[in-house]
């Protein structure tokens, strides 16, 4: 099973998936990317999934769980690089991804993600 690495750039992380994902690795994915937002204590997560040509329901669902997961860990997710292919079969299986925020590449999910880091209050100002 391969393992999907998971950089740390400030208080991001950035997951880019190369691979298409089996099922095992969706799962290991979605337990490191939980262990490595509480370790890192990292505001977003940014998930390039460019390189996937094909999702099924158990993927979709994958993306949708890790979103909600950051989210609960205090993090904002949002979902890069889509195929019109991807987008249209998740559809068609009636994925709607709710809570998953998407944006068209890299450069304007990393804008998101600076947006929300702007319009959160930092914990440390609340002491």
């Amino acid at each position: 099973m391969q393992r999907i690495p998971i950089l740390q750039m400030g208080r991001h992380l950035l997951v880019t998936i190369q691979v298409d994902l089996e099922d095992q690795t969706a799962l290991a994915l979605q337990d490191d990317l939980a262990n490595k937002i509480q370790n890192a204590g990292a505001s977003g997560v940014l998930i390039d999934i460019s390189a996937l040509e094909i999702v099924d329901s158990f993927i979709g669902r994958m993306l949708a769980n890790i979103s909600g997961i950051a989210r609960v860990l205090g993090a904002t997710s949002v979902v890069v690089g889509m195929q019109p292919a991807v987008a249209i079969t998740l559809v068609e299986l009636g994925l709607s991804l709710e809570g998953v925020r998407t944006a068209l590449n890299v450069e304007r999910g990393m804008q998101l993600l600076q947006q929300s880091d702007e319009e959160q209050p930092d914990e440390s100002d609340h002491a």
